[in-house]
């Protein structure tokens, strides 16, 4: 059975140490992850800031940064991919060698919340066994089994969870709609363009994860 685990820890156990220092009021969550490299991990991360360009100056100072791209721009908010080197080797050690999973993440200059799944407690026992050798420096929240999830176990992050529950309970997605995504987007005090584009990648996730197979894509 899945075990998941929610924790804390400090920039500069994690990414982004100096960019966050610089830019205490951003807000940055990771949308996912890809490990294919043992020494690297390409995240692709949402943030929230009152000064975009200040950030990507920050970016290009960054020592744990390398291949910056942005994607999207909702005025709120931009998209962006990169590649996180150097302080993050424990954590590329975790999703390579233990099978974990880094399913939600936030980050500010106060720190980063992780939720990471694991395929089982097995794994997550030897992952612990080698942040302590380490020396590895995080505070556990709380630690779970996959029965107990909500959502975690279809790749949502936590606000993409919420997002869709309240537009379930608002009426959103009946016929005929009960709630305009104008008004969701009031209740969530949220612009228009990002609750849209939120929802989207909600829905993308959820489809992908519970209806889309290797097989699927292969044969596609």
């Amino acid at each position: 059975m899945a075990t998941i685990i929610e924790f804390s820890l400090p920039t500069e156990e994690f990414a982004l140490e100096e960019t966050l220092d610089t830019l205490p009021e951003a807000h940055i969550e990771i949308e996912r992850v890809v490990a294919d490299d043992p020494d690297r991990i390409t995240p692709y991360i949402w943030v929230r800031t009152d000064d975009f360009d200040a950030f990507e100056a920050a970016l290009e100072d960054d020592p744990t940064v390398e291949d910056v791209v942005m994607f999207s721009d909702t005025g709120e908010e931009r998209s962006y991919q990169m590649t996180w080197t150097g302080s993050i080797d424990f954590v590329v050690q975790v999703l390579t060698e233990y099978s974990g999973t880094i399913t939600h993440a936030d980050g500010s200059a106060d720190g980063w919340d992780l939720r990471v799944v694991f395929p089982d407690r097995e794994e997550l026992s030897r992952a612990n066994e080698a942040a302590q050798e380490a020396g590895f420096r995080f505070d556990v929240k709380t630690i779970y089994g996959s029965e107990d999830a909500r959502g975690v176990e279809y790749g949502l992050t936590e606000r993409q969870r919420n997002t869709l529950v309240a537009a379930f309970e608002a009426g959103y997605f009946t016929v005929p709609r009960e709630t305009s995504l104008s008004e969701l987007a009031e209740q969530q005090d949220a612009s228009h363009q990002s609750l849209s584009e939120r929802l989207r990648r909600a829905t993308g996730t959820l489809v992908e994860s519970t209806l889309i197979t290797h097989s699927d894509e292969s044969d596609g």
